[in-house]
Formats: C-alpha cells, sequence, structure tokens
C-alpha cells in the first residue's frame, strides 16, 4: 500500500515500512486468535512455524495457554525490532514484537509476536509467546 500526500501542489509517496507491514500482518493474525479461530491461526502462519508444531499440537496449546486467560480487554505495543536473526531459526527477515496486553483473567501478561518474511515473500506470524 502506498500513501500519498499533497503539500503545496506537490504529491509524496511513501511505502510502508517492513515494520509497519510486519506489525499489520501479525495484528491482524492476533485478531484471529483474540476471535478463537485457532484453527485459521495456524493456516496463516509461516512455513516455518508449520514444521515446528503441527496443526494439532498448535491447537492443543493455544486451547491451553490462551483459552484461560478470557477475553482481550488492551493491548499495546511496547517494542518493535527488525532483526535478520533470531534464536533457534535460519537467518531471514523477522520482526519481533513486544505487547503489553490485560485479559479478563490476567490483567498483565506480556505477548511476543514474531512475523517473518516467508518464501513466497508475504509477513506471516513464526512465533507466538506469551507470559
Amino acid at each position: 500500500m502506498i500513501v500519498a500526500l499533497a503539500l503545496g501542489g506537490r504529491v509524496f509517496s511513501a511505502e510502508p515500512s517492513k515494520e509497519e507491514v510486519a506489525k499489520a500482518r501479525a495484528e491482524a493474525w492476533l485478531k484471529g486468535v483474540d476471535d478463537g479461530k485457532y484453527p485459521e491461526s495456524w493456516d496463516e502462519a509461516a512455513a516455518l512455524f508449520k514444521k515446528a508444531v503441527t496443526k494439532a499440537q498448535w491447537l492443543q496449546a493455544i486451547d491451553t495457554v490462551r483459552t484461560p486467560l478470557g477475553k482481550l480487554l488492551s493491548r499495546t505495543l511496547k517494542t518493535s525490532k527488525l532483526t535478520a536473526a533470531v534464536p533457534g531459526a535460519p537467518d531471514g527477515s523477522y520482526v519481533i514484537l513486544e505487547y503489553d496486553a490485560s485479559f479478563e483473567n490476567k490483567k498483565a501478561a506480556i505477548e511476543t509476536v514474531t512475523p517473518m518474511v516467508d518464501p513466497d515473500g508475504q509477513w506471516r506470524v513464526a512465533g507466538y509467546f506469551i507470559r
């Protein structure tokens, strides 16, 4: 998506940064998780994610960890870091997003979401952790 801005008769356009695109994709993915669309969250995850965990394993893990927290009350981006390397994964393009989150049954949580550029060039979530 290109954003155009006209100032004094001149038009400037800006391509969103890698971090902005990664954040938008991650937040769309999180929305699905928030809505309980756990099977779809696995379907939409990065190839690396799917290689690391089967759909059945993901459904069991996310249901065990996320469902007891209850409804999301708030989520605020705390940090965002573009990097080429993350522990335990091949080099690539990653953005590590850390959110302060609050849920019905856990008032203070930290969610870490790591989107990456998949082989097809699209940003997809490769990691999700909550503590």
